[in-house]
Parts: structure tokens; C-alpha cells; sequence
């Protein structure tokens, strides 16, 4: 038999897939592998027309010194006496766009496969094939997948440091530009000051600078006076007191005169 299959995916990652026995068992379609078993090892359902076949066996992949793989595989029926043995050599080339894999060799068989019509057993193994093919591409495409994932994306550009007070314009211009919206455009005349400070002005023209500094301040800003307590002057508070002793000496006297008379 020879039977020839294109698959979207380099050679080389393919290459890399046949010598990997667990992507290898992935890749037979409708394989139930035996728990504990070689990888590809276990129970496999083959439809040919209307009826189908399950087989029990392994498949093994060796690589071997001209780039080719040996495919070997044995099988015997779940039910029943029947056994397959398959005996193909596998190329793998490039091609445009992808790969071609080429499967050539025998196959033998005996058992209830040998009462099927001979064309829809051939149809069964080229399928068979095909879908071998199919799913091994995928399986090597999905490590390309991820082996592009994994390599390290191009540095991003780095984002430049904060500009520092010290590198900022003084005022920044859209400062500049709220500040000259306020400021009067005429810088030569200051703005009239307010009424009171021009009353202040004026009552201390004329006035030394020391004056002026102590100078208490006028109008709103006046303190307020504290309330005087009424001390009695100091000369006051001796006046009663002379009086009253000159008055009761006065009256002394008068008393003493009248009886000298």
C-alpha cells in the first residue's frame, strides 16, 4: 500500500512529534489507552463500511538512519481470533505551505477483517492513515503555539521618568497663560488702593517713620478701650481727713477761749 497526506505544518516540527511517543498516541484516532501500558497501547475501533472491529495491540515509531520512520504495529480482536500486523515506512518532506507524509509497506490480516469486501478495507486503512496525519499536524502545530508563546516578547519601550520640579517651566505655561488672564496689562500704574488704606495714607503724611510705625491704628481697625476703673485722685483722699482734724482743733480752741472769758 502507499498512501500520501499534506499537512499545513514545517517538516521539522513534525520530525519532532514522531519522536515523542505520547504525542504519537495522541495522534491515532479513537486510541483507548491501557492505564500502565507503553503509550501506544491499548484498544482501537476500526469502522470498515458497515461494520467495525476492535482491536487490542500497540504501534511503535522508530526513526531510522535515512531520515524515514519505521511504523510496526500488532493487534489481536477484543472479540474474537482475528490479528493485523502492520509493517509501513513513513517519510516526511517539505513542501509549500507545509508537509507531505508518505506511508508505504504492508499490512496482513485474518479473522472476521478477512469476510469484509477487500475496497472498503482499503478504504478503512487510507483513512485510518489520513486522520494519523491529520491529528499529528496539530498536535506539532500546537507546540509551535506554544513554543512562540513562551519566547520572550520584544522589550517595551520604557516610559519616561516623571519630570522633576526642578525640569518643570516656572509657571508652567497653562498657568501662564490662567495668571495673564488676571494681571491688568498695564504693570506701570498699581491699582488704586482701597478707600480706608488712602485715608490712612493721607492722615500720616507728614508724620516721622517712627511715628508712623507706632502709630496705633485708625478707623475699623481701632482697638477698643478698655473701661477705666475711677480711682480717687491721691490728694483728695488726704483732704477729708486735714479737714475734719482742722475742723474738730478749730472747735477745740473756740471751746477753750470761751473759758479763759
Amino acid at each position: 500500500m502507499e498512501h500520501e497526506v499534506f499537512v499545513p505544518v514545517p517538516a521539522e516540527r513534525l520530525r519532532e512529534a514522531l519522536a515523542d511517543p505520547a504525542r504519537v498516541a495522541r495522534a491515532v484516532p479513537g486510541l483507548q489507552q491501557d492505564a500502565g501500558a507503553e503509550p501506544v497501547t491499548g484498544r482501537l475501533k476500526v469502522r470498515v463500511g458497515s461494520h467495525s472491529v476492535t482491536y487490542r495491540g500497540s504501534v511503535r515509531v522508530s526513526g531510522q538512519d535515512n531520515g524515514s520512520y519505521a511504523v510496526e504495529g500488532d493487534a489481536t480482536e477484543a472479540r474474537g481470533t482475528g490479528s493485523v500486523k502492520l509493517a509501513l515506512t513513513l517519510r516526511v518532506r517539505d513542501t509549500d505551505g507545509g508537509s507531505t507524509l508518505t506511508f508505504e509497506g504492508t499490512a496482513s490480516a485474518d479473522g472476521r477483517v478477512t469476510d469484509l469486501p477487500p475496497d472498503a478495507v482499503a478504504s478503512a486503512a487510507t483513512r485510518l492513515l489520513s486522520r494519523f496525519a491529520e491529528n499529528l499536524g496539530v498536535a506539532a502545530g500546537e507546540e509551535q503555539e506554544a513554543a512562540q508563546e513562551q519566547q520572550p516578547s520584544p522589550a517595551e519601550p520604557e516610559a519616561p521618568d516623571p519630570a522633576s520640579v526642578f525640569d518643570t517651566e516656572v509657571p508652567p505655561p497653562s498657568l501662564a497663560e490662567d495668571v495673564s488672564e488676571d494681571v491688568p496689562e498695564n504693570f506701570t500704574e498699581p491699582p488704586e488702593p482701597p478707600a480706608e488704606a488712602a485715608h490712612a495714607r493721607r492722615t500720616m503724611i507728614g508724620r516721622s517713620a517712627e511715628e508712623v510705625d507706632h502709630a496705633p491704628p485708625r478707623g475699623r481697625y481701632a482697638p477698643v478701650p478698655a473701661p477705666q476703673t475711677v480711682v480717687p485722685n491721691q490728694t483728695l483722699r488726704w483732704a477729708a481727713p486735714a479737714a475734719a482734724l482742722v475742723l474738730a482743733s478749730a472747735i477745740v480752741v473756740g471751746r477753750a477761749w470761751r473759758r479763759r472769758r
